[in-house]
């Protein structure tokens, strides 16, 4: 029971490697088969959400903070698969293989917020990471684009990069504390955190999680390779992985001791730099991929803020933060893959009259776009508020980052409006209408409520969340 989200996703991975080897394929069954299985990995992950089991010789943990990550990545699944399931940027010829690797890196995924110990922890990310390398040249060239080759590339040499500094932390880890179980390493690691060694063993570690989460100066790779891959691949980078990275930086933060102010002012200016330097550069963009990549930057260092507090409170903020903008970027997403008649990617412009070409997706993507803004009662605005005010709770040092970051907020409602602007002030300009299925109206529905829901009801999710972070505190 406890591990059914794994084996639901292992179980589709291998479902969409048999069906690669048949010749003839109705793409009608590759999809389904892909949204069967999301939506029975969600279910199995809502059965198996109070389990609790250790495997795996102590490496592989079953708790309340990783089935709560575990249900949200299922979730975020689900709404990917169906918001992206025509997959118009995608080869035709390798729609099993892709949604293979997309089930593979979920499980990737789902083993990192699980694992305790360091070797597993690497294992289950390169999972995830290199399913994701791979996913991202399998964007269809039918409209003359190329650029999903060099995409590719930048995404795993680049990532290649991160991962090697990390893995060289950890073993500075390995060797300062005699063992890789985090458990065993947060003792150890207390004594001897204040020797130079120690410090940068740490921060390694931290670079490779906030290359996953695209924080400032991890952040290179983001606009090239969200304008480079499919709608339907950028919109599940941009938010699913980012629950993973989320939950292992709390993993990591939670053995800092409360008394080592180095590290929480060395994230405090890596979050005010990701914020100034993701919303600056968004102003200028045209492309929405792009300009939604750059938020994405500015985001997180948001979620970073949740982390400066050391306490249970603030992670439990970032926790429900970073799983409200999941939602309001899949919102967006499910937009974008729709419009593109092609598959190709999108200006501003192209979002012209989109009121009157599809009303409900003109106001789902307008929905999405104002909680990222941060306008109540949507959840970026409760999660924002939130985050903001734990950290200045911690005391007045906290007050100009908090300031700086309240700044920040207004600068983002600027290029979020511009397209709001366009989608219902615009002239259509014969641009053609967009067609909706019935699933993706429900499922657009669905992202709507749980937008507002979550902005205007969010004590009950912090709550539980608090409740899952005190269980690996």
């Amino acid at each position: 029971m406890a591990i059914l989200p794994e084996l639901a996703l292992l179980t589709g991975a291998l479902a969409f490697f048999a069906l690669s080897l048949s010749k003839h394929l109705d793409d009608n069954q590759v999809r389904n088969t892909a949204v069967f299985f999301g939506v029975v990995t969600f279910l199995c992950a809502l059965i198996s959400v109070h389990q609790e089991s250790t495997s795996f010789a102590g490496c592989y943990q079953v708790d309340l903070f990783s089935q709560f990550f575990k249900l949200m990545i299922s979730l975020g699944l689900v709404f990917a698969l169906i918001g992206g399931q025509d997959l118009k940027g995608i080869d035709k010829a390798v729609r099993p293989e892709y949604y293979m690797f997309l089930f593979l890196s979920c499980l990737g995924l789902m083993s990192l917020v699980s694992a305790v110990e360091l070797i597993t922890l690497f294992v289950s990310l390169e999972l995830s990471s290199f399913a994701l390398y791979l996913m991202i040249p399998m964007r269809d060239d039918r409209t003359g684009t190329r650029e999903q080759m060099e995409a590719g590339i930048k995404y795993i040499l680049f990532g290649v990069l991160a991962t090697g500094v990390m893995l060289y932390g950890m073993s500075y880890i390995f060797g300062l504390t005699g063992t890789t179980y985090l458990q065993e390493i947060v003792p150890g690691l207390k004594k001897i955190v204040s020797q130079p060694a120690a410090f940068f063993a740490v921060v390694m570690v931290l670079a490779g999680f906030f290359y996953k989460l695209a924080l400032f100066p991890m952040h290179f790779w983001v606009p090239d390779v969200y304008e480079g891959a499919a709608n339907e691949t950028t919109g599940f980078i941009a938010t699913v992985p980012k629950l993973g990275a989320v939950a292992l930086l709390i993993r990591f933060v939670i053995m800092v001791p409360g008394d080592v102010r180095i590290i929480v002012d060395l994230m405090t200016v890596l979050a005010l730099c990701s914020m100034f330097y993701g919303n600056l550069i968004a102003l200028v963009q045209t492309d929405v991929k792009r300009m939604l990549g750059y938020s994405g930057i500015a985001h997180a260092g948001f979620i970073l803020f949740g982390l400066l507090t050391l306490k249970s409170n603030g992670y439990a903020t970032a926790m429900y933060y970073i799983s409200g903008y999941v939602f309001m970027n899949l919102a967006c997403y499910t937009v974008l893959s729709h419009v593109s008649e092609k598959g190709e990617n999108l200006s501003i412009k192209d979002l012209n009259g989109l009121h009157k070409r599809q009303p409900m997706m003109a106001l789902l993507l307008a929905l999405g776009l104002f909680a990222l803004a941060g306008i109540p009662p949507m959840v970026g605005f409760m999660g924002e508020f939130l985050l903001l005010t734990e950290v200045l709770k911690e005391g007045p040092r906290f007050l100009i980052p908090v300031i700086l970051a309240a700044i920040n907020a207004g600068i983002a409602i600027y290029y979020y409006l511009s397209v709001i602007k366009a989608a219902y002030t615009e002239d259509a300009d014969e641009r053609p209408g967009v067609a909706v299925n019935t699933l993706t109206k429900v499922a657009g529905a669905a992202l709507m409520v749980i937008i507002v829901l979550m902005g205007a009801f969010p004590a009950r999710i912090i709550a539980y969340a608090d409740t899952a972070v005190k269980t690996i505190m």
